[in-house]
């Protein structure tokens, strides 16, 4: 109950309409271990009231827009999305570190502070930085996990 009514603030903040999906999927975003694809979305909330393909794409890349998730392309090149840790401000430059073996996304608090400089012509309208590695939990050794 208090997740949804967090989620419900955060969507009334950005003055959108609290929709039944957004809830959901923000929801499920929050409460993920990793990184989903849409497929991975799609998938969990097929509970008997299936959100629909094509308001499941816009939701998604709405909240990516609104900076309430995230949005990386995994060594496979299929987009993932997490929830923002923050709730950050839409297009404001923000570093990942995404682990390579369980593929959960983690949003780092230190940002580069320059953008690369761009080419007479050219516009950004996002910058993002991806760090790839072993979390904490997936760089212990094998012998020490067991």
């Amino acid at each position: 109950m208090k997740e949804t009514q967090d989620i419900s603030r955060l969507l009334r903040e950005r003055g959108a309409r609290v929709t039944p999906a957004r809830l959901r999927v923000l929801a499920l975003l929050r409460g993920a271990e990793r990184g989903l694809s849409h497929h991975d979305v799609e998938k969990a909330l097929d509970d008997g009231t299936p959100v629909d393909r094509v308001t499941l794409y816009r939701v998604l890349d709405w909240l990516v827009e609104q900076g309430l998730a995230h949005k990386t392309a995994d060594e496979q090149r299929v987009f993932r999305f997490s929830a923002a840790s923050t709730g950050g401000e839409p297009h404001q430059a923000h570093a990942h570190f995404v682990c390579d073996d369980c593929g959960k996304v983690f949003c780092l608090e230190d940002t580069p502070r320059a953008a690369p400089r761009l080419p007479a012509g050219f516009a950004s309208t996002q910058v993002e930085f991806e760090v790839h590695g072993h979390c904490a939990a997936c760089n212990v050794p094998v012998e020490a996990r067991r």
